[in-house]
């Protein structure tokens, strides 16, 4: 097992560190603490990745033997999309079919024993509020508190408009359902007027000790949301013609990704918050196991510098042409990278 020489996050937002530059790159923030040796946590998200689908990705099986493959090589969280109503014109132009990700993770929890169940992402304003915390709260409950509930406003105008739901009014309604999550999960009796809702005196069991909340996206909004009432950030690559299908800040690596951490670990001393309660999930930008050019040791490096700026989660791709194929990918990087990367 290889061991870690770069400084590891992240208690204590410094400033620039000569000594690392050559890891982060030149004039980045980093997080440092007295214990060093966090070791960097590997997820992936299953490669339900086409239309049409193809049918042994839609299984009991199928999702079995990825899960429980991904556990094995030492993966240490799992997601699925959530796109509960696409439309045709999306899933022909380059979208895909998903299942649905809590009855999906459900099934997860049942045959793994270790892996964090993480949707990538839910869309939170496609749903009652009091629904998702429900869901979430059951599947932690039955999952020995692995669920991390992993959420974003979304950007597709169709499927807001088959839910019923405003695109409009979706950072509102967002706000709206943070409030809910952490209320009802927390209190008896629970009153709130949000928008098209009135709740009086909800009481909703179980109660989970503590779901974590990931904040999706790449906006500044996100970041500040992040440091107010998040466990984690969750942004996605996105290079500009996805930025722009997307409706998000361009973000095409850990360059661009560097001034985005930076201006969120000041919201979140602004905030008062510790930063060793943010996670941060982000991934290396280099080919992947699947691909040509794949290198282990660039890898390794790379999560150096991902350490030292605080990112905490490592996400890798999966092809969705065959499961035996998304299968020899996870245990190509499990052997390669995840077995030789330690504290």
């Amino acid at each position: 097992m290889r061991t870690r020489n770069a400084t590891v996050p992240i208690w204590t937002a410094v400033g620039p560190d000569p000594t690392l530059s050559a890891v982060a790159g030149a004039g980045a923030t980093f997080m440092t603490s007295e214990a060093n040796g966090e070791r960097m946590k590997h997820w992936t998200t299953y490669p339900l990745l086409e239309h049409p689908f193809k049918p042994e990705f839609v299984s009991r099986s199928g999702v079995t033997r990825l899960a429980q493959a991904a556990e094995a090589a030492g993966f240490d969280g799992i997601g699925f999309t959530d796109h509960p109503a696409p439309s045709h014109k999306w899933l022909t132009a380059g979208g895909h079919d998903a299942l649905d990700p809590f009855v999906a993770l459900t099934l997860v929890a049942a045959v793994t024993e270790r892996m964090r169940l993480i949707p990538n992402i839910v869309v939170l304003p496609y749903r009652n509020p009091f629904v998702v915390a429900k869901a979430a709260a059951t599947l932690d409950a039955l999952s020995d508190g692995r669920f991390v509930l992993s959420v974003a406003t979304g950007y597709l105008r169709s499927e807001y408009r088959s839910l019923g739901v405003d695109f409009d009014q979706r950072n509102v309604l967002f706000d709206e359902a943070l409030a809910v999550l952490r209320g009802v999960w927390t209190e008896d009796e629970f009153a709130y007027q949000g928008t098209g809702f009135t709740a009086s005196a909800v009481t909703a069991n179980p109660k989970p000790a503590h779901i974590p909340i990931w904040i999706g996206g790449n906006s500044a909004l996100t970041r500040r949301r992040v440091a107010a009432h998040g466990d984690g950030w969750n942004p996605f690559p996105a290079p500009p013609q996805l930025a722009q299908t997307s409706r998000t800040v361009p973000l095409e690596g850990l360059d661009d990704l560097g001034p985005m951490l930076e201006h969120l670990w000041r919201q979140v001393d602004e905030a008062g918050r510790d930063p060793s309660s943010i996670d941060v999930a982000f991934t290396t930008g280099h080919p992947g196991p699947a691909d040509v050019g794949f290198d282990a040791g660039t890898h390794l490096e790379t999560l150096d510098r991902m350490s030292a700026m605080g990112i905490t989660w490592n996400s890798i791709g999966l092809p969705g042409d065959s499961l035996s194929h998304a299968i020899e990918v996870l245990e190509r990087y499990g052997t390669e990278v995840i077995a030789q990367d330690g504290p």
